[in-house]
């Protein structure tokens, strides 16, 4: 927050009008109401051309009628929100002055208890541009004026103050030469490459390597040809992915927000703007198919049902019991068959049963570390979950079953006519089995105290036990070849 100059002496008497979207708020209210409308109701989006003919007013206030954004989750722009404080501790007046629909306005300032008056779209008039001035001017008189966009230009021309809040550069220079007291300026934070590798969860990309498994199971990773057309399958499930997670993410945002580290992300934080993530999304899933040009059709059409079955996930699976982890479980397996499309290469029914039960293991640890969150912070529930404190046990002994249960999968394809086929010692890889109970049976044991508190998978990544585990099982595999 940069001061530019001291407020007059007669302060205290003359309102202060804060704009909500952008301002007090860091984001668009609107933009997350047709989100959350997106993720409740789709079929509402229908009657979305038939609400806008009826004028913006009206738009608002039948998208915030039926999505009802909780105003406690919003993310406020706490800096302000200080300040703020501070003109109500000198007797300062503040009036939240938006074109958000009332219902929201409403919401807000009963939440914050700091606004005594409230002047917000009403279903009939868009409470915008000269619209509030003249609405301004009428209730106030003499006011000060807190804004973020070129639209509240007009308003800061008649106020008697400006504060300009996370305001274009554009922008700020044009409330600058207004010849206006320009009072506060509140930075807008910059943006760097960090956040937008965040945003997209690269380092999620990790898991898209499965699709290298099957030319590898294979003994065919020295073939160039194959190599590359794995690299091109790596690359379209990681574009797919990260479009699938963007908009996670903006259907999540709620939860999220409610969540001690999720909260931190990009779109949660509003550290990207929603606007940006409903653009990139798209982007991203286009980018993925065209590179599924440079593949066989049934890998595209694999990738299709991948991107199909993970927004089935995002808008409904997940929060229904056991199905979730199945389907996590599942996403996992189908990377190994979609590598298995991409190159050629036939993928053993063993590998995808030894997949699908070691993956159901470590989804259920995923969801053991969010329902042990709960038992320590005294919840009953999840929100947008569907499991309770008390599914603690149960999910233990499930998962940890489960992961038993890969490793007796992989003892039996050991024995099996299969193994000799690649292998000319398939007897040294028993010794592939103590070091997979080990490592499943550790991963519990943490999960258990509290020490994974995240995808297990990325888990591994800065595990340098599970670095040791990696080797050893290669060194395995290479003496038995």
């Amino acid at each position: 927050m940069l001061p530019e100059t001291p407020l007059t002496a007669d302060s205290p008497d003359v309102a202060l009008a804060v704009d909500l979207d952008g301002t007090l708020v860091r984001t668009d209210t609107l933009h997350e109401n047709l989100l959350v409308l997106f993720k409740r109701a789709p079929w509402l989006l229908l009657l979305l051309p038939l609400w806008v003919l009826k004028g913006k007013a009206y738009f608002k206030a039948e998208v915030a009628r039926r999505a009802g954004l909780d105003a406690a989750q919003l993310p406020y722009n706490e800096e302000l929100l200080a300040f703020l404080h501070e003109e109500k501790a000198r007797g300062r007046r503040l009036v939240l002055a938006t074109a958000a629909d009332q219902r929201i306005a409403q919401a807000v300032a009963a939440h914050l208890g700091i606004f005594a008056e409230v002047h917000a779209s009403d279903g009939t008039v868009n409470l915008s541009g000269a619209r509030k001035l003249a609405k301004l001017k009428a209730a106030l008189g003499t006011f000060d004026y807190a804004g973020n966009d070129a639209v509240d230009v007009p308003l800061w021309r008649e106020s008697r103050n400006i504060v300009v809040v996370h305001a274009p550069a554009g922008v700020l220079e044009k409330a600058r030469g207004l010849g206006r007291q320009v009072h506060r300026v509140f930075e807008k934070p910059k943006v760097g490459p960090r956040v937008w590798v965040k945003a997209l969860r690269v380092h999620q990309w990790a898991k898209n390597a499965l699709v290298f498994v099957p030319v590898l199971a294979a003994h065919k990773a020295a073939a160039p040809n194959l190599l590359a057309q794995a690299v091109l399958a790596f690359v379209a499930f990681s574009l797919c992915a990260s479009s699938v997670y963007v908009l996670n993410d903006l259907l999540d945002l709620d939860s999220d927000r409610r969540h001690p580290t999720k909260k931190k992300r990009p779109f949660a934080a509003c550290s990207l703007p929603v606007s940006v993530g409903v653009v990139l999304a798209p982007v991203l899933l286009l980018a993925g198919a065209a590179v599924c040009l440079l593949l066989p059709p049934a890998f595209a059409a694999l990738l299709a049902t991948y991107y199909a079955l993970t927004l089935a996930y995002s808008l409904r699976l997940k929060q229904v019991v056991m199905l979730d982890v199945l389907v996590l479980a599942g996403l996992y397996t189908v990377r190994i068959f979609g590598g298995s499309l991409a190159v050629g290469v036939p993928t053993s029914s063993w590998l995808l049963m030894f997949s699908m039960f070691l993956f159901l293991s470590l989804a259920l640890v995923k969801r053991l570390s969010e329902v042990r969150r709960l038992r320590l912070s005294n919840e009953t529930s999840a929100h947008g979950r569907g499991y309770l404190a008390q599914d603690y046990e149960q999910l233990a002994s499930l998962g940890a079953a489960a992961g038993q249960v890969s490793v007796l999968v992989l003892a039996l394809y050991i024995t099996s006519k299969e193994v000799t086929v690649y292998y000319d010692h398939p007897e040294r890889l028993w010794l592939l089995c103590p070091v997979m109970l080990y490592w499943v049976g550790r991963i519990w044991v943490l999960a258990h105290r509290g020490q994974v508190n995240e995808d297990p998978l990325v888990f591994a990544l800065k595990d340098k036990v599970s670095y040791a585990v990696g080797l050893v099982s290669a060194l395995v595999l290479w003496a038995a070849t």
